[in-house]
């Protein structure tokens, strides 16, 4: 009930901004069209911006077949969180990251990058992965997926203003200062409904897919090895669809890491020392290993089922040099 609440609020706060760009670029009547364009933007959203989100990304479904292991490392965690098993893809970067995208558990998808599974060690990527799924039991992939569709929307019809002359309308009550707040104010306004949901998420997802997992303490590991990669690592896909960065486990456009007003995530550091007290709590160690009884928490390695967590080729990284890892 709450989840529902939470995103029938958000879809309001977004549709009130798309109706306010309408209104200063074309006064009351471009306030109706933009209020008609929210509604089938909304459905549309509801429906198809899962598939649209991972096309945009440029992921490419896997299975069992062609990635037997990370398969059913993700089956097996699913399991444990009591959500059905999501469909699985592969985004072609080497920037390490990763998503979850969906309407609901019944219709989900985990996307992890190419170079999640090259840079981290097996442990940090099924704790990576336990987050994601942590996003899909509660439902957060609804409201951050129809979040980025429609927080575009609002850009692009802001763009349209500007470009396509608003600012002569003689309906448009400010003229050209109004289509001007439209391109700079609005767009602004969504990101900060984006970021304010998006950090407030993260810091749950953690604490929900460190329980999941029961290894928080590669969570943290695997939080600091992302994050200072991909500093240094372009993601061609969300660089080119930014409305889209808060879905990801980190965010993936350069230069962003500070816990501010302004950053779709929060600060990493925040992040790690959660999962730090968590693991106390737990009485997990560093090897993922509790202290009353010695059972390692996840045991899974590439190479146990016969084929491996088979790492696709992104090409040289920035200075030149192979990115190939121990997976690839």
């Amino acid at each position: 009930m709450f989840n529902f609440l939470r995103t029938t609020v958000l879809l309001a706060a977004l549709t009130a901004i798309f109706m306010a760009v309408g209104y200063l670029v074309g006064g009351q009547s471009g306030m109706i069209v933009a209020f008609v364009i929210a509604a089938l933007t909304n459905l549309f959203a509801y429906w198809n911006s899962d598939k649209m989100v991972l096309r945009m990304q440029n992921a490419v479904e896997v299975d069992p077949r062609t990635q037997p292991d990370l398969y059913h490392t993700v089956a097996g965690l699913s399991q444990r969180a009591g959500i059905p098993m999501p469909r699985l893809y592969v985004i072609d970067t080497d920037q390490p990251n990763a998503f979850a995208t969906g309407r609901d558990p019944n219709n989900a998808a985990v996307a992890v990058s190419a170079g999640l599974l090259r840079y981290l060690e097996p442990r940090e990527v099924a704790a990576v992965i336990a987050h994601e799924l942590a996003h899909i039991r509660s439902r957060d992939t609804l409201t951050m997926t129809m979040t980025a569709t429609i927080a575009g929307a609002i850009s692009m019809l802001a763009q349209f203003g500007l470009f396509f002359g608003g600012g002569n309308s003689r309906n448009n009550p400010l003229g050209p200062i109004g289509v001007l707040m439209a391109v700079i104010v609005a767009p602004i306004a969504a990101a900060l409904v984006q970021m304010a949901v998006s950090r407030t998420r993260e810091y749950e997802a953690d604490k929900d897919g460190a329980h999941i997992s029961e290894d928080p303490l590669a969570l943290a590991s695997a939080l600091a090895k992302i994050s200072q990669i991909a500093q240094r690592t372009v993601n061609v896909g969300a660089e080119r669809n930014p409305a889209q960065a808060h879905m990801y486990i980190i965010n993936p456009l350069n230069g962003q890491r500070m816990d501010n007003l302004f950053s779709t995530h929060p600060n990493v550091e925040n992040r790690i020392t959660q999962l730090q007290r968590i693991a106390a709590d737990m009485q997990v160690d560093r090897t993922g290993r509790r202290a009353e009884t010695g059972a390692q928490t996840l045991r899974r390695a590439p190479g146990e089922n016969g084929g491996g967590w088979r790492v696709p080729s992104t090409g040289a990284s920035e200075d030149g040099n192979s990115s190939r890892g121990p997976w690839g």
